[in-house]
C-alpha cells in the first residue's frame, strides 16, 4: 500500500514520519540542530544544517519502516514559519544564517513603521501587526547588511523563502523556487484577500519583487525530488506552515474549529471559514490552506512565544529539574503555586498584548516559596496565556467554543492537560495521534496524490485518546488566580528601557 512521507522541520529539531494509508504512523525519525544566539533578542540556524537534519531524518523515517523511495506516494513538508533565509538561485548556497521567527532584531524597524502610520493599511492587507516575529523586515535586514545583496537581488540572483521554500528547493536541486498560500501569508508581503504578492508592501519594507517565491496551494503536486537526495522520482505533494498543518491533522475543517499546538511556543488557530475574519482583539488573521485549486481557506490565530519553552528554562536556566518530564511531579507535589506567578515574556507578549518590549517576570515569591511553586507557576502560566487567547477567538467571533483540540509535546502532560480545561472552563480534547502537524502535512499531500479523495475520507482517521473535563467547582478558583495573572502581566509591558529594543533570545 502507498505510504506518505511527512516532514516535520521545527525551530529545535528536524523530524520525519511515515504514514499509512489508515493515516497511522508507522516510522520517525528526529534529529536536533544547532540554536545560535549571535546578540540579545538574535536567534538563528544554520541552512545546510536544516537541509542535512531534514534529508537525514527522511531516510532514516523510511529506512526503519523497510521501505524506499518507491514505496512513497508522496512528501509533505511542514515547517517552522516565518523564518527567513536568502540563498543565491543559481548555487543554492545560503548567504548568510537564517533569522529565526522568534528574532526581534528588527523591533525598531517594526516601531518606527507604525509611527508612520502604516499598521492599519498594512493589517488590512495581511491581516498581520507590524512586529519582528513576521518574515517581511527580516529579509529586508538581510539585504541591508550582506554586501551586495540588494542589487544582487534586484538582478534576480537569490531567492528568499521561508522553510519549505528552502527544502523544496534543495529536493527538486534548484528546479523550483515556490511556497504555499499559508506560509507566504506570514512574511507581511502577501495580499490575503487577492491571495497574491502585494507591490506596495514590497515597496514599504524594500524587498524586490523579484526574491520571492511562486505562491500555490498547499495541498498540489509541485515536483519531483532530484535522485541524489535518496528519494528521487518522489513527489512533493504538500507545503504548508506548521500550526496550519496542526489544524488540518486535527480535522478543524469547518469553522468554529479550534486546537491549540503546545511547542516552543502555544498557537490556537480558530477555523473561520472561506473569508479573511477581521480581529478587533489583535489575533492574526491568517491564510490556513488551499487545497488543490480550491478557495483560500482563512483562521484567527494567537501567538504566544513562550509555552513548553518555559519548562525548558526550569531545566536549562533555573535547573530546578533535570528533564522536562520531571515538572509535572513536581508541580504535583503542592496543591498551587502559593501565590506565586510567572510570565514567561521571554521574548515579549504575543497576541493579544504584542508588547516586544515585555520581559519575563516572576511575582508574588515569599521566604516560603520552593521550586515546587515554580514548577506549578510555570504550567499555570502556560494554561492562563492560552485562555487569554481563547478569550480573544470567542470575542471577536461571538461564539463560544464547544472544545479545544490539543497536540504538541506538552499535550501528553495530563496534569497540564487537567489545569487548562479547569482554566478554559471547555473541554480539552487529546487525540490518539497527537503528531498533528506531521499528519496535516501527511493528509494535504495524500489528498494531492490520490491516497485519500477528500477530507470527508479522512474523517474517520482522527480518534480521541482523552477528553479532559473541567473539574466540578473549578471556576471560582480560576478566577482568582487569574485576577492575579492579569496584574501579574501588567507589570512585564514596557519593561525595557528602549520600547523598540529586541527581547532577550530564548533556548
Amino acid at each position: 500500500m502507498p505510504v506518505i512521507l511527512a516532514l516535520d522541520q521545527g525551530t529545535t529539531s528536524s523530524r520525519a514520519l511515515v504514514f499509512g494509508e489508515d493515516g497511522e504512523p508507522i516510522a520517525s525519525a528526529q534529529r536536533e540542530f544547532t540554536q545560535h544566539y549571535p546578540a540579545p533578542g538574535q536567534v538563528e540556524h544554520d541552512p545546510e544544517q536544516i537541509w542535512q537534519t531534514q534529508l537525514a531524518t527522511a531516510q532514516a523515517a523510511l529506512a526503519q519502516a523497510g521501505l524506499s523511495a518507491a514505496d512513497v506516494a508522496g512528501i509533505g513538508i511542514a515547517n517552522q514559519r516565518e523564518t527567513t533565509l536568502l540563498w543565491e538561485r543559481s548555487t543554492g548556497r545560503a548567504l548568510a544564517p537564517a533569522i529565526v521567527w522568534q528574532d526581534r532584531r528588527t523591533a525598531a524597524v517594526c516601531a518606527q513603521l507604525r509611527a508612520d502610520g502604516a499598521e492599519t493599511w498594512v493589517r488590512e492587507r495581511t491581516g498581520l501587526l507590524l512586529d519582528p516575529y513576521f518574515s517581511g523586515t527580516k529579509l529586508a535586514w538581510l539585504l541591508d547588511h550582506i554586501d551586495g545583496a540588494r542589487a544582487r537581488a534586484e538582478a534576480g540572483e537569490l531567492c528568499f523563502g521561508t522553510v519549505d521554500s528552502w527544502l523544496l528547493y534543495r529536493l527538486t536541486g534548484g528546479a523550483l523556487h515556490a511556497t504555499d498560500v499559508s506560509n507566504a501569508s506570514r512574511t507581511l508581503l502577501f495580499d490575503i484577500q487577492r491571495g497574491a504578492w502585494d507591490e506596495e508592501l514590497c515597496a514599504l519594507l524594500r524587498v524586490p519583487r523579484a526574491l520571492l517565491p511562486e505562491v500555490r496551494s498547499s495541498s498540489e503536486v509541485f515536483g519531483e525530488c532530484i535522485s541524489d537526495t535518496g528519494l528521487g522520482g518522489v513527489p512533493v505533494a504538500a507545503l504548508i506552515g506548521d500550526q496550519q498543518a496542526a489544524l488540518f491533522g486535527q480535522l478543524c475543517t469547518s469553522p468554529g474549529m479550534a486546537k491549540n499546538t503546545y511547542g516552543t511556543g502555544c498557537f490556537l488557530l480558530s477555523h473561520a471559514g472561506g473569508e479573511a475574519p477581521v480581529s478587533a482583539n489583535r489575533l492574526l488573521s491568517t491564510v490556513a490552506w488551499r487545497i488543490g485549486g480550491g478557495p483560500l481557506e482563512y483562521a484567527l490565530e494567537g501567538s504566544v512565544f513562550i509555552g513548553g519553552a518555559v519548562v525548558q528554562w526550569l531545566r536549562d536556566g533555573l535547573g530546578i529539574i533535570k528533564t522536562a518530564a520531571e515538572v509535572e511531579a513536581l508541580a504535583l507535589s503542592v496543591p498551587d503555586s502559593g501565590g506565586v506567578v510567572l510570565v514567561p515574556a521571554f521574548a515579549g507578549l504575543g497576541a493579544p498584548h504584542w508588547d516586544p518590549s515585555a520581559r519575563g517576570t516572576l511575582c508574588g515569591i515569599t521566604r516560603g516559596t520552593t521550586s515546587a511553586h515554580i514548577a506549578r507557576a510555570a504550567l499555570d502560566a502556560i494554561t492562563f496565556q492560552v485562555a487569554d487567547l481563547l478569550d480573544a477567538v470567542t470575542a471577536d467571533t461571538g461564539a463560544p467554543l464547544p472544545e479545544l483540540r490539543v497536540d504538541g509535546g506538552a499535550a501528553d502532560n495530563d496534569t497540564l492537560m487537567q489545569l487548562q480545561a479547569d482554566v478554559l472552563g471547555v473541554p480539552v480534547v487529546r487525540p490518539r495521534v497527537t503528531e498533528s502537524t506531521a499528519r496535516g502535512a501527511a493528509f494535504l499531500a495524500g489528498l494531492a496524490t490520490g491516497v485519500w479523495s477528500g477530507v470527508d475520507d479522512l474523517a474517520g482517521r482522527w480518534q480521541i485518546d482523552r477528553r479532559f473535563e473541567p473539574a466540578p467547582g473549578a471556576s471560582e478558583r480560576v478566577a482568582q488566580q487569574r485576577a492575579r495573572w492579569e496584574r501579574a502581566v501588567e507589570r512585564t509591558k514596557g519593561w525595557a528601557d528602549d520600547p523598540s529594543s529586541p527581547a532577550p533570545a530564548t533556548a
